[in-house]
């Protein structure tokens, strides 16, 4: 799959200036030890995790209370405790500054931009913080979000924060169904809602939606009102409401009361985005969040003060979590909300370049679809700034590299990282200091035993694809699932395959250079004749295509086997004929193997995707199979299930 020479390699110059450097030679000095490469500072922080994590703790500048221990029965998954003694406020962590330098930018496609310093961000959250606490917030309760991706979302996380009580969000797409899904099983005593949003050069009002929601949340006490739609949002229709202005506007901005509290004290509950069932509720605690992301912007990203930090997401996705941390290493947050093709497919770039962006964040889809449309952006943008380039949400294929470097920055660091809402974080990222290898994740997480198991739980050579676990305990797991009273739930989600061992669920594969290639979703591998499939070696094929704009496949049960089907959506104006047919099947045979060329091709006319953009094989096979798709509103387009019920070709 790798070229014989890496796309990327940093000069001997920006490798020593890294911050994993500098972090590399603390520990040699410190420790007494000597690491010299990346392998080896995996290697010790995997068998040394309480004193590599003591290590992030201080060379990140956590502020609080460390305390003596760093872990207890740190041998136990699930079951081990990080820093028991210590005492911190994430809220506090994100607010370290207080000056006139900006600390977010926000952006929307309808033109606007809106900027805060950080003293002002400091003022605000004061505000809101001191509202809440007026309307009886106490620790532990929960304080919901239904908003865009906008400065608003983030003052309210961090007044919640600061009380110490815990945060949710939902992006405004939400039906009233998905966000009840969610918010009804944590039951929020205030709730933060906007009366509208902009997308795809259309406004949304989602005034009803609110009012929909409130009547069926008894929990919610106070609802917080953010304009979109207009200066002052009406407030007709939406019960028990009242504006943001009204709500913060009558408090002085003032010292912010942090409230200290344990390493595990929940900060976040955010949700699985499956279409299994309904939506689990992953709890996370604040000190392992904080301390992940930390590590993971500062070393395998190098983000640093100053620098505009932007990745394109929603409230919805983990990605917000993410990218919020990012003030806790003082960097200016770049925010976007809206669509990515809309004026038109260039605006993340015209964003990038505006805004003087280092560190570009963008999902895999995206970058394919810009590939797609035949744009090449370093030909029509000033991206010299650009540094790093971050790709998650799906597995990124070579070509996806290929482009990258070709067409968008040649000069940066492309870096495809994995990991989930499972664990707020990454199991695989960048390394600043070493090559890049087409189609492959740099490197595992430092700090992270990071492993490939067969299906007996023995570890995979490099080259043969494997379940993608973590063995050994980490402080970013969850704190546990909302309402799972004695974990159980919790237990059966990850450690039920390999007991002891977490089990995320990716397919995945170590490579010579130690990277790691992601498959995909090992629940939605294929098994044709046993020999099991990653689809994402079958859509690296299929996309190539100029007729194919995007497909997806499934298992079919079929005479005692299973069978490959693959559905396509073509460009305006192609069709789906017996050559483009022979095509598509000599394309998967020569690149993949036999085995990988589908049974049937179906064209349909959209694909259903979750509303941070991940098709949903399994929804699409529950359909074909003619059983029932749960959890059918954590789908953006749920209508387009339909376009695979009872098609005659699977018959």
């Amino acid at each position: 799959m790798s070229s014989a020479r890496p796309l990327w390699t940093p000069s001997p110059e920006r490798a020593a200036a890294a911050q994993l450097e500098a972090f590399r030679f603390e520990i040699e000095q410190r420790h007494a030890v000597r690491l010299p490469d990346y392998a080896a500072l995996h290697r010790w922080s995997v068998e040394r995790r309480p004193e590599f994590w003591a290590a992030v703790w201080e060379f990140c500048g956590v502020v609080g209370e460390r305390g003596e221990r760093i872990a207890i029965d740190a041998h136990k998954m699930p079951g081990a405790h990080w820093f028991p003694d210590a005492k911190l406020s994430f809220a506090e962590n994100l607010l370290r500054r207080r000056d006139g330098r900006p600390a977010i930018v926000a952006l929307d496609e309808r033109g606007r931009r809106r900027t805060l310093t950080w003293a002002a961000l400091h003022d605000e959250v004061s505000r809101v913080a001191q509202a809440l606490r007026e309307a009886g917030v106490q620790r532990g309760e929960r304080v919901a979000g239904y908003l865009p991706n906008g400065i608003e979302a983030i003052v309210a996380m961090l007044a919640a924060s600061s009380l110490g009580a815990i945060w949710s969000s939902c992006s405004p797409d939400f039906g009233v169904q998905g966000v009840l899904d969610r918010f009804g099983q944590i039951e929020p005593r205030v709730l933060f809602a906007c009366d509208g949003y902009a997308y795809g050069g259309k406004v949304h009002d989602v005034r009803e939606r609110v009012d929909a929601v409130l009547a069926a949340l008894p929990s919610v006490q106070r609802c917080v009102l953010v304009p979109q739609l207009g200066a002052r949002p009406s407030l007709a229709g939406v019960r028990t409401a009242q504006s943001w202005n009204d709500f913060a506007g009558r408090h002085a901005p003032g010292p912010i009361e942090f409230a200290r509290l344990p390493f595990e004290h929940p900060l976040y509950i955010l949700y699985s985005s499956g279409t299994t069932g309904p939506p689990k509720c992953i709890v996370h605690g604040q000190g392992g969040t904080l301390l992940q992301h930390l590590k993971e912007q500062r070393l395998h990203v190098d983000l640093r003060a100053g620098e505009p930090f932007f990745y394109y997401t929603t409230t919805g996705w983990m990605m917000w979590n993410w990218l919020v941390s990012g003030l806790a290493s003082e960097a200016t947050l770049v925010l976007y909300d809206g669509s990515p093709f809309h004026p038109g497919p260039g605006v993340l770039f015209d964003v990038a370049q505006q805004e003087g962006v280092r560190v570009l964040g963008v999902s895999a889809k995206f970058l394919d679809s810009v590939r797609k449309a035949g744009l090449r952006p370093r030909d029509t943008h000033d991206l010299s700034r650009v540094r790093t380039i971050l790709s998650t949400g799906s597995p990124l294929v070579p070509e996806g590299f290929d482009f990258a470097y070709d067409a968008i920055a040649p000069d940066a660091q492309l870096a495809s990282i994995s990991g989930g809402t499972d664990i707020v974080s990454c199991f695989v990222g960048g390394d600043p200091t070493g090559p890049v290898w087409r189609g492959e994740c740099q490197r595992p997480g430092l700090g992270m035993a990071v492993d490939v198991f067969d299906d007996a739980g023995r570890s995979c050579e490099p080259g043969a694809p494997g379940e993608l676990v973590c063995t050994r305990a980490f402080p970013s797991m969850p704190v546990g699932f909302w309402n799972d009273e004695g974990g159980a739930k919790y237990q059966r989600a990850y450690f039920e395959r390999f007991p002891g061992v977490w089990h995320h669920g990716d397919f995945a594969e170590w490579t010579v250079h130690g990277g790691i290639v992601i498959h995909g979703r090992s629940d939605a591998t294929l098994n044709p004749g046993g020999v099991r499939i990653g689809t994402a070696e079958i859509y690296r094929q299929v996309e190539q295509l100029d007729e194919v704009v995007e497909s997806i496949v499934i298992g079919q049960p079929w005479q005692d086997d299973v069978r490959v089907v693959l559905f396509v959506r073509l460009r305006d104006g192609a069709e789906l004929d017996d050559a483009l047919r022979d095509k598509i099947k000599r394309r998967i045979r020569e690149n993949a193997t036999p085995r990988h060329v589908p049974a049937a091709i179906v064209q349909v006319a959209d694909i259903p995707r979750t509303k941070s953009g991940k098709i949903v094989e399994l929804a699409v096979r529950d359909v074909v199979l003619g059983r029932a798709v749960k959890n059918r509103e954590a789908l953006a387009n749920p209508e387009a299930l339909e376009h695979f019920r009872d098609r005659a070709e699977l018959a």
